[in-house]
């Protein structure tokens, strides 16, 4: 939620004008994130959060704003999509932009087991409300999107980095996990992409790397940034089977998936660091962590547990 993107005051308030929300009071850049820039907006009928898109091309928003929607209406706690005529989203400051409710809550400090626990459960939730959303697209970092970007990076990264890189490629590129079941997947629910109010999860916010892939490996990306212990990956387990069971394969799989889930965002931010975008008010997340991690992870093996 970093900021790319200037609005002024006069063209927000027109292009607000066709919406039910009132006439617009204040607005604040949101500094946190890495993709998109995003506001948070107060009118006369209440907050909202305004989102330009900087980098989705138009044509894929119909997809990530409709899904928002889609599950929002079945129970899912996630921003929901102001519309008019028929659709979510208008020009603004030359971008795509959307307007969404403002959810209550704030990002965890701390993470406990029994938050896990509950992220858990809402992403089996999540899991079971997005099977019946018509043609999903896949996912925009998935396998095909690992291996090209590794290689296109690794002439860029230094010696050491370039042949972790190229090692896991080839370990990942060995993998098949075409018998895993697969649907709609968030595939970026990082803490700071969730909301909690007094121990319960408000928000699943920042849904524009979703797309069709293993559920397997959004079960991957949130044990790698929540589960810092064998608690906390034994309740967000616990958790999402209370709502959905794991196969066979999906066990098996796990020690792969979580260096794949680990390879993807150790890439995406290599490659922003190596590309860096100019904005008002952009973060810069440092690569070693997943580095770290996923060199962490391939010694351990990183069994399932339970």
């Amino acid at each position: 939620m970093s900021v790319y993107t200037t609005v002024e005051r006069d063209a927000l308030a027109q292009w607000l004008a066709p919406l039910p929300v009132g006439t617009v009071l204040d607005y604040s850049p949101i500094a946190a994130g890495i993709q998109n820039s995003n506001y948070f907006v107060t009118t006369t009928e209440g907050r909202w959060v305004l989102t330009l898109f900087e980098r989705i091309d138009p044509a894929d928003l119909a997809f990530y704003l409709g899904l928002q929607a889609h599950l929002s209406a079945r129970g899912i706690p996630c921003p929901n999509p102001v519309g008019t005529s028929g659709t979510y989203w208008r020009a603004l400051a030359g971008k795509p932009a959307a307007l969404f409710n403002c959810l209550p809550g704030a990002s965890l400090t701390q993470v406990e087991p029994t938050h896990c626990r509950h992220l858990g459960k809402v992403l089996a939730q999540i899991h079971l409300a997005g099977a019946d959303y018509p043609d999903p697209q896949p996912n925009p970092c998935g396998a095909t999107w690992r291996a090209s970007t590794g290689r296109r990076l690794a002439s860029l990264l230094s010696a050491d980095e370039r042949s972790r890189v190229l090692a896991e490629l080839e370990f990942q590129s060995a993998q098949d996990f075409t018998r895993l079941p697969r649907g709609i997947v968030h595939a970026d629910l990082f803490r700071d992409n969730t909301l909690w109010l007094n121990d319960a999860l408000t928000g699943v916010l920042d849904f524009y790397f979703a797309g069709e892939d293993a559920l397997l490996f959004d079960i991957a990306v949130v044990a790698n940034d929540w589960c810092a212990d064998d608690a906390s990956l034994h309740a967000l387990l616990t958790g999402y089977q209370e709502v959905r069971g794991l196969t066979t394969a999906e066990r098996a799989a796990w020690p792969a998936m979580r260096r794949a889930a680990a390879l993807r965002f150790w890439l995406l931010r290599l490659e922003a660091r190596e590309h860096p975008r100019a904005g008002s008010v952009v973060t810069i997340k440092d690569p070693d962590e997943f580095g770290s991690l996923l060199d962490h992870l391939r010694l351990a093996g990183s069994d399932l547990p339970g």
